[in-house]
């Protein structure tokens, strides 16, 4: 819990700047393709989309980031790919257009086969990662007062909720840069050292 305590700008920013490092570390196959991808490109792509929507292929690799990141779950894989393209989009359009609010989007993006509070996070957190940071159990682990790690929906509306407070009051020290709560948990994780510093995560 050392980086979640410190109030000094320095040390956060020295932590999101190890994560590709960090990333890299983890030396889990295409981890490193899959992540650049998801952080640089992904945003643009649902951007660039009037009214935004995620694809199915896209959602797939979103839940192969995040498996690669964490655990791998094959049979989670094959449900996301199990849903019909047309229902991803629609279903992605309705909740997109839900933001900000804290909760329906987290929803309505678990209504897809195979997706749950993690993987509508890392999809939101490509949307709006002000409002939606990616939900991670080595992140939540370094947030007081959250207790065990739950992957439900009420237990990350109390994870992002921290995130988003302690994103606000890290914004009114650093005067060089505003984070976001998804920033903020990319940091964490870095801290943390990933999967690989922590073999037992998901165990």
């Amino acid at each position: 819990m050392a980086l979640w305590q410190t109030a000094t700008c320095a040390n956060w920013h020295v932590a999101l700047d190890r994560y590709p490092a960090i990333i890299q570390a983890q030396q889990v196959n295409g981890l490193e393709e899959l992540d650049a991808w998801y952080r640089t490109k992904l945003p643009e792509l649902i951007a660039a989309r009037s009214p935004a929507y995620i694809t199915r292929n896209e959602l797939e690799r979103v839940t192969r980031w995040k498996m690669k990141r964490g655990v791998w779950r094959e049979r989670n894989r094959q449900l996301v790919l199990s849903n019909e393209t047309a229902r991803v989009k629609q279903t992605s359009i309705e909740a997109f257009a839900a933001v900000p609010d804290p909760r329906k989007p987290v929803d309505i993006l678990s209504r897809l086969a195979g997706v749950g509070p993690a993987t509508s996070s890392a999809v939101l957190a490509c949307v709006a990662p002000v409002l939606y940071p990616f939900f991670d159990e080595l992140v939540a682990a370094q947030i007081p007062q959250l207790g065990k790690v739950a992957f439900t929906a009420t237990y990350y509306q109390r994870y992002a909720t921290k995130l988003r407070e302690r994103a606000e009051r890290l914004n009114g020290a650093c005067q060089h840069r505003v984070w976001t709560s998804h920033e903020l948990s990319q940091a964490l994780w870095a801290a943390s050292g990933g999967k690989a510093a922590h073999p037992e995560v998901g165990l």
